[in-house]
């Protein structure tokens, strides 16, 4: 079963962009979606004003909200939603939203003078976020599963293991469990660079998981490196591509993969995937399951641009199963 064949990509994609916002804006992208009350909420990350100067080449960075009926058609709120400032934290960004217990929690990545940390935070009006816990560093990419397992919370990350994996790009992606949401621990490793036959750099979580009766439906993205790649996009030189996989995990221990599609979800193809600011690039940040079996994947694109794709859940369980 090819994925090019099963998985559509939405005709008018993209479904957000920087002319969509109404503050300064110039990438929008990796953003979270869920449905929580009868409305469809993403948070977004907006980079603004490119300047080609400093460590990341952007004035600054800002979570943005918006609002559907439809997961189709966005209205953005006129500022920005989230913003961490003190003189150690540089910027937050990549949110990932996921409902539990009738609440609203987002994780996120965030830049500081002294490593990148990982964040959760809960919100109930998107105005307010109460920070429950910070890693230290280097974690990121961190989503949680919609529902406590055995009692504790659970969520995926990808630590950056520089030294123990030969000083190189080599990130993989583990499980850790909390009580609190404070305190995490019995981390373990639950998916390696080796075991993806698409990835030769690195791989790590996505969109958080959604549930099935066959297992938790879990995306990852996963990354390869190819140094006679050009230029590929606004900067000095870009080598990696970016791809969407998918695989299931087991309802009572997530620590188990029971299935996994052996290629990618999704890989960069349309112009939109393959042309921006960092060319071949997705990266999905949201999956809804519709009542009619419909899985909404949204996932940025070229660092550049927000979008979406449909596939029925029944294709995505054949595809981890097989």
């Amino acid at each position: 079963m090819q994925t090019t064949k099963i998985i559509k990509r939405y005709e008018k994609n993209p479904i957000l962009e920087a002319k969509d916002i109404p503050y300064d804006a110039t990438l929008i992208f990796n953003a979270g979606v869920v449905k929580h009350q009868g409305k469809y909420i993403m948070v977004f990350r907006n980079d603004y004003n490119y300047t080609k100067q400093g460590p990341f080449g952007f004035e600054g960075t800002n979570l943005g909200l918006a609002f559907s009926e439809d997961g189709i058609h966005w209205e953005v709120e006129k500022k920005p939603c989230f913003t961490l400032n003190n003189e150690e934290i540089i910027r937050a960004y990549d949110p990932r939203l996921t409902v539990i217990d009738g609440v609203c929690h987002m994780c996120f990545a965030v830049d500081t003078k002294h490593g990148i940390r990982g964040g959760i935070a809960t919100t109930e009006d998107f105005e307010t976020f109460d920070i429950k816990h910070m890693t230290a560093p280097d974690n990121r990419n961190m989503v949680l599963f919609p529902e406590k397992i055995d009692g504790k919370y659970v969520r995926l990350e990808r630590p950056f293991t520089v030294y123990s994996r030969g000083g190189v790009d080599r990130f993989d992606m583990w499980i850790s469990k909390s009580r609190d949401l404070v305190y995490w621990g019995e981390s373990e490793l639950l998916l390696a660079v080796e075991d993806v036959p698409f990835a030769n750099d690195k791989i790590g979580p996505a969109a958080p998981p959604i549930k099935t009766e066959y297992g938790w439906l879990t995306t990852f993205h996963s990354v390869d490196i190819d140094q006679s790649r050009g230029k590929n996009g606004w900067e000095n030189s870009w080598k990696k591509r970016y791809m969407a996989g998918i695989m299931l995990l087991d309802l009572k221990d997530p620590t188990k993969v029971i299935g996994m599609c052996k290629e990618p979800l999704l890989q960069p193809e349309a112009s939109y995937e393959r042309d921006g600011f960092r060319n071949d690039v997705i990266f999905p940040g949201g999956m809804i399951l519709e009542v009619n079996g419909e899985v909404k994947i949204y996932y940025g694109a070229a660092d550049t641009v927000e979008c979406m794709a449909t596939i029925h859940v029944n294709d995505l369980i054949n595809l981890c199963r097989h």
